[in-house]
């Protein structure tokens, strides 16, 4: 090996430093990978960068930052830079490969972002001069957008599983030996992910999930000592039961299938059964959106007997909440109510410390908002049970917690139908009209789509003209969201 400078400070690097920068440096930048790094003045005058600029071509400028030796021996990875611009991996990708820009604005908001000196620019830059010391508050509040912030802090996760090893500008890391740290650091990234899934949907997630859990999933390969691969089987089952859940709520059904089936696949191999059953939970959520109930609870019933002595309380809550829904969707609302009565008695035995991590979404709220569905579809048949059906959603409302802000806007939808049913319809075009804002600060199709099917339960009351305003309006919401 030989010795050389860090590019980035000067420093001399260990013999055996094979980064391209050392500790400190590599600490300072991962720490700063949600917005862009302050450079010195010489960062502008590399050649690349140069003859970028002389081109006119900002996205030749943009791919010649990404591979500064600055940034170390390896490039800024596409998805991070992408987030600071406000932009996807594809689009980037677009913008670096294809013609030059010429719309002004987006010129001089991404020579905004980048810090680029304005002595360096063919344009003026229009709004505030972007001064080196400007954080990225004053850059969001300058260029506001509700997926700016999200799109950051999704570039500022794939940065932290840049740096632990998980990933990288490729989709492809290299392979080496794994160690326990690496499960730990991989949990970790999970659930940051996991975050972001609870708070936004997954149709802004759905592709870096997915990205991770298929370079992670690749580390089955990867030598790792024999005792731990149980545990690194169970990590890779649950990323990939996460792709699948963030597939399904960007309304990517084909995706969702393929993960759920690799998840499995790996949760079975390192029999873990309490997480193959909570994949196909996922899948039974996925056959209840697209109405297919009678396989929703096949799927469920396999998972019960999947578990068998394995099973925790707040399992067997979560699958019979979920059972009784599709059991209510086919019209046995008897059997329905029984098995509701199963599953509350189980949430009252939960204990959360024995309970697997990821199963801490589960709450009361998720348990009343399934006794919400299935008197929803009481009340379909039977409107003396709507009155119910609005109280058992009020409640899962009140008690959800305020980052779950997607079961939020969902049982508001359920509560605008509960409304209609009830014959309430002035509370529930009132309800209705926050759902359909609400649900623009989401990127979930899966919401999307149960804001159309309010249109089912608006039934005698069609002949309001507010009602007719409201149904134009849920079909225009759905069209721009598609």
């Amino acid at each position: 090996m030989r010795r050389a400078n860090c590019p980035r400070c000067g420093g001399r690097l260990a013999r055996d430093n094979d980064s391209g920068r050392c500790t400190p440096c590599q600490t300072a930048e991962r720490d700063r990978l949600i917005s862009p790094p302050v450079v010195p003045a010489a960062f502008w005058e590399h050649e690349p960068i140069r003859q970028a600029l002389a081109e006119r071509h900002l996205g030749r400028v943009i791919r010649a930052y990404r591979h500064h030796p600055y940034h170390g021996r390896s490039p800024l990875p596409q998805t991070v830079v992408a987030g600071w611009l406000g932009i996807t991996q594809a689009q980037l990708s677009r913008v670096e490969n294809g013609p030059p820009l010429v719309h002004l604005d987006r010129l001089a908001h991404w020579a905004n972002a980048l810090r680029i000196p304005t002595a360096y620019l063919w344009f003026a830059p229009t709004g505030p001069p972007r001064h080196p010391a400007a954080n990225s508050a004053t850059h969001d509040a300058n260029h506001p957008g509700p997926n700016r912030g999200r799109r950051a802090l999704l570039a500022g996760i794939a940065a932290v599983a840049a740096g632990a090893g998980l990933l990288d500008g490729t989709d492809q890391v290299r392979p080496r030996r794994i160690g326990p740290a690496d499960v730990v650091r991989l949990n970790a990234v999970l659930e940051l992910y996991r975050s972001v899934d609870y708070e936004s949907g997954g149709g802004l997630l759905y592709r870096e999930v997915s990205r991770f859990a298929e370079s992670v999933y690749r580390m089955l390969d990867w030598s790792h000592p024999t005792g731990l691969a149980p545990r690194l089987l169970a990590a890779v089952a649950a990323a990939r039961q996460l792709a699948g859940w963030t597939a399904l709520d960007a309304g990517r059904h084909e995706d969702a299938q393929r993960h759920f089936a690799a998840g499995e696949r790996a949760a079975l191999a390192a029999d873990d059964m309490p997480l193959a059953a909570m994949i196909r939970y996922g899948q039974a959520k996925q056959l209840q959106h697209l109405r297919h109930n009678r396989d929703a609870v096949a799927a469920l019933q396999l998972a019960h007997a999947q578990l068998g002595t394995q099973a925790t309380p707040a399992m067997k809550a979560l699958l019979w909440g979920a059972e009784a829904a599709s059991i209510a969707a086919l019209g046995d609302h008897r059997s329905a109510v029984n098995i509701l009565g199963k599953a509350s008695d189980q949430f009252d035995r939960i204990v959360s410390e024995r309970e697997p991590d990821w199963l801490g979404f589960y709450d009361r709220g998720e348990l009343l908002a399934q006794y919400g569905r299935v008197y929803r579809d009481r009340a379909r048949q039977d409107r003396r049970h709507a009155p119910d059906a609005v109280r058992y959603v009020q409640e899962a409302i009140a008690a959800f917690g305020p980052a779950n802000v997607r079961s939020t806007v969902l049982n508001e939808v359920g509560l605008c139908s509960a409304l209609f049913l009830a014959d309430e319809p002035e509370e529930a075009l009132v309800v209705g009209a926050r759902v359909i804002q609400q649900s623009q600060t989401l990127t979930s199709r899966r919401v999307v789509d149960r804001v159309l099917n309010l249109r089912r339960d608006l039934g005698r009351h069609r002949g309001l003209p507010e009602v007719v305003d409201f149904e134009r309006r849920l079909t225009a919401h759905a069209h721009g969201a598609a």
